[in-house]
């Protein structure tokens, strides 16, 4: 009997090894990823209208009802979130329908290709893959969550969102943020830009 490949077998791989290109897991700083997205042709100042989320508890939701009050609005709506739940493509909703197997892989290769080697963290060439999609792709909105924190967060290189949510805070990632409520809020708010 044949062995069975999960559909997803090709990007799994390549995750895999992106996973492997920086020696640190998380390691905040907006450098790598700017670097990043000026070789690829800076795709996020080509995107639609960004509604950018940061918070501790209710990034999820307040995504998932935004993204239902547009699509019923009859808007296309492209979304970034992170982490996944079940599969890596969940991060990725281009006009409202998960990436595809395809299409994923063959942006985490170019990004991969065009990084030629550089330091860079699996979040930022993820986050670098996810704007190149949105840009390529016609929408009404992108809503765009961070990955941790905010103010270093490699989703916040945007200098004018639409607007930014900051949805309840509490102590988490306390080695990254800091250690009282404050210090994460203030990482968090780092998302605010002036006149947004």
């Amino acid at each position: 009997m044949p062995k069975q490949t999960s559909n997803t077998a090709r990007s799994d791989a390549i995750i895999a090894r992106l996973g492997q290109l920086h020696p640190k897991v998380i390691d905040l700083s907006l450098g790598r990823i700017t670097r990043l997205l000026e070789k690829l042709g800076n795709p996020h100042l080509s995107l639609p209208p960004v509604i950018h989320l940061a918070g501790t508890n209710g990034k999820g939701s307040t995504q998932a009802y935004l993204r239902a009050i547009y699509e019923a609005a009859g808007l296309r709506v492209h979304c970034s979130t992170s982490p996944h739940l079940v599969r890596f493509h969940e991060r990725i909703v281009v006009a409202g329908a998960q990436i595809s197997e395809q299409a994923l892989c063959d942006l985490l290769e170019e990004v991969e290709t065009v990084n030629n080697g550089d330091s860079i963290t699996f979040f930022e060439i993820a986050q670098a893959a996810a704007f190149l999609a949105f840009a390529r792709i016609p929408a009404d909105v992108l809503i765009l969550e961070t990955g941790l924190g905010g103010r270093v967060d490699a989703s916040n290189v945007l200098d004018t969102p639409a607007a930014t949510v900051i949805t309840p805070i509490s102590l988490d990632h306390q080695s990254f943020l800091g250690d009282t409520i404050a210090k994460i809020a203030f990482e968090k708010a780092g998302i605010m830009k002036p006149g947004v």
